[in-house]
């Protein structure tokens, strides 16, 4: 009875691994997820190793509220970046801000009490807490995508966010319904990046 029900939880496991696809944000519409499934989201993240159980990360929902003002950031980084960017490509940059029902940024905290513990240690727990919402996101039946950009590691994201000395933004996570599918891309054989020592 035991081996049956770890065959069953293994299975669910490996279909849950080997389904999640990143999904772009621009095929990611509403309705995304409630506030039950947001937070059954966001508590997954909280099950990721934490070497000192100093909670390494931070996501930042970016509300509706403030979509404009990331959108206003994504065109004028553009425009400072490359003054011969068209009025469409501008327009683009902005829109970046708007596309998926659930937006966050996802940030690691490198300051804090914890000098002892490594920042590659940190980096890793914060990888560990982006894996775990996405598999989350996944298992209650939404995509998910992440993005990154020139823009994302810029001064005025810092500002924009009022992140906190120390703490570097990682990515952005895109939560939605897929509007359209791509097929899975193969994934790459273990053989390919094991080895023994």
């Amino acid at each position: 009875m035991v081996s049956k029900l770890s065959d069953s939880i293994s299975g669910l496991a490996k279909e849950l691994i080997h389904s999640r696809q990143h999904i772009s944000p621009k095929r990611l519409i509403a309705p995304g997820p409630d506030a039950s499934q947001y937070l059954e989201i966001m508590n997954a993240a909280g099950a990721a190793p934490d070497h000192g159980k100093i909670t390494p990360w931070h996501f930042y929902e970016v509300s509706k509220e403030s979509r404009h003002l990331l959108g206003d950031l994504f065109a004028d980084d553009l425009i400072e970046r490359d003054s011969g960017a068209s009025p469409t490509q501008i327009e683009e940059a902005r829109q970046k801000a708007f596309r998926g029902p659930l937006l966050l940024l996802a940030t690691v905290k490198l300051n804090g009490e914890s000098g002892d513990i490594p920042k590659q240690e940190k980096l890793i727990s914060a990888g560990c807490a982006i894996q775990n919402v996405l598999l989350m996101a996944n298992a209650l039946g939404f995509g998910s995508g992440l993005s990154s950009g020139k823009t994302l590691y810029s001064q005025k994201m810092r500002i924009l966010f009022s992140l906190e000395e120390l703490e570097d933004p990682l990515c952005f996570i895109t939560i939605g319904m897929i509007f359209t599918h791509k097929p899975n891309k193969q994934r790459p054989d273990a053989r390919s990046y094991t080895s023994i020592f």
